[in-house]
């Protein structure tokens, strides 16, 4: 950030975290309470918290409901982005982006590439808006979570970031539905 960028307030954003895990339990969701704990820090609101099972019908259930909640700003899923049977949570959320955020996916895997070398090529994490909402689908290991939000989410989900961030475009996001366009998902 620039001295400009902190004359402008930081804006608090409600953001959910989905865990995605057939094994994972309140208890021991490791990811989850990474990324909790590192919004929380930041100066937001965790909105709404839940874990469903690797599962395409429950994890995009979720995600639509989350996305039509006017409360929620922001959704953060871990867990589901790898080539095994089970990683299914990019194939449940890509059809529900009406626009893609190709750039996320590029600059994780730069982060990732710099922390673990080319393990990095397992990981499909993406990002996109679903219906006014931002949507990041990470990785299941808190060491990803930790390197998306400190190297990514953490300067772009922060209004005083220069030159620009997400915050500033929150409210435009919407406006295909405001001058009554439809987008179908």
């Amino acid at each position: 950030m620039n001295d400009t960028a902190l004359e402008r307030p930081f804006i608090p954003l409600a953001i959910a975290v989905l865990t995605v895990s057939d094994t994972r339990t309140p208890e021991d969701d490791r990811s989850g309470d990474t990324l909790v704990e590192r919004l929380e820090t930041a100066g937001h609101k965790l909105a709404a918290r839940g874990i469903v099972p690797d599962e395409i019908p429950a994890i995009r259930a979720r995600v639509e409901a989350w996305s039509r909640d006017p409360d929620i700003d922001v959704i953060l899923t871990t867990g589901g982005t790898g080539f095994t049977g089970r990683d299914v949570t990019p194939e449940a959320i890509e059809p529900l982006f009406e626009k893609r955020m190709d750039g996320f996916s590029a600059v994780f895997h730069r982060i990732s590439y710099d922390k673990i070398g080319t393990s990095t090529l397992q990981s499909r994490a993406t990002a996109g808006v679903v219906r006014a909402t931002y949507v990041f689908v990470l990785p299941g290991s808190p060491g990803a979570c930790k390197d998306a939000w400190d190297g990514i989410l953490d300067a772009q989900l922060d209004y005083r970031h220069r030159p620009c961030n997400f915050v500033e475009i929150l409210p435009r996001l919407d406006e295909h539905l405001r001058r009554g366009a439809t987008i179908s998902v």
